[in-house]
Parts: structure tokens; sequence; C-alpha cells
């Protein structure tokens, strides 16, 4: 499985950006899609998480960016989407997106995971 992000780069506080992921690869499952970032010396965080199935909407949001980031899903295309508004200087990472292919309980934490793409470069200035 391979994960293409694109779409990051630099924008000014308050601005908005639109991250895209397309998975491509042989016979492979989603079970969710994600976006985590990880700024200079922090750890990985979780964004935000979708179900795959074309039968819900299921989300699950990081409380940093609830109400400012929305992600979406194109389920015929393999495509998910961070619409990112009201972007604040400590958006300031590298994006990255990511897939889980099997169901468990706790299917939006890092561990669940296994596929990443190469991240995108997202920058806030003040």
């Amino acid at each position: 499985v391979q994960l293409q992000a694109s779409g990051g780069g630099l924008v000014q506080a308050g601005g908005s950006l639109r991250l895209a992921c397309r998975a491509t690869g042989r016979s492979f499952t989603t079970y969710a899609m994600a976006w985590f970032r990880q700024a200079p010396g922090n750890e990985r965080k979780l964004l935000a998480a979708i179900k795959w199935s074309a039968n819900t909407d299921e989300t699950y949001y990081g409380e940093a960016v609830k109400g400012r980031f929305t992600i979406s899903k194109d389920n015929p295309t393999n495509t998910v989407y961070l619409q990112m508004s009201g972007l604040k200087p400590e958006d300031t990472a590298v994006y990255y997106c990511a897939l889980n292919p099997r169901s468990n309980k706790t299917w939006f934490t890092l561990s669940a995971f296994d596929y990443w793409g190469q991240g995108t470069l997202v920058t806030v200035s003040s």
C-alpha cells in the first residue's frame, strides 16, 4: 500500500489549507484512514480519523483541532482529505496520512495504523 499526500504549504495565521492523501496498491482493505502531525521535538499526534465503510461517516477528532479541521473521504478514489481552517502558528508541523487495515476497538490510535504517507509540511506564519 502506498499513500501519497499533497496540499501542504505556507499559509498565514487564520488561513485555510486542504490536504489530500490517496491510497494505492494491490488488494488492500481499508478500515480507517487518518491524519496525524508531528512538530520538531514532539510526538506524532492524531488529528482526525474516519472509518472507511461506505455505510458510515464515523469520525474521531483530537481535541486540538475540533471545530477547525474536518476530515472527509472519497471511497471510489481511496482518497482522504483534511480541510483545515483557522490555522494557527502552533499548527506548523509535518502532516502524515495513515491507513488502518483492520477493525479493532482502538481504531483511531497511532498503533492501529500500519501504512503511512511521506508527510507534507504545513507552515503557518504569524
